[in-house]
């Protein structure tokens, strides 16, 4: 599955995929696979992408915020 969310927020703020990866100390490739739904990151890896970027989990897979 795509992570939508994550290409759009990461656009959104201009970064690379290279400054998240350095960041969360993950290969710049894995946020590559994940973006484009060839892997899919771990319960752990989500939680950090989510306070990273300041949304939430929901939003980084389908670029929607969550509604009840």
């Amino acid at each position: 599955m795509k992570m939508i969310g994550l290409y759009t927020i990461r656009k959104k703020k201009g970064y690379s995929q290279l400054k998240v990866a350095m960041d969360l100390n993950i290969s710049r490739e894995a946020i590559s696979y994940y973006e484009n739904g060839q892997r899919c990151p771990n319960l752990e890896m989500l939680v950090k992408l989510s306070e990273y970027f300041n949304v939430s989990i929901h939003y980084l897979i389908t670029g929607k915020d969550f509604r009840i």
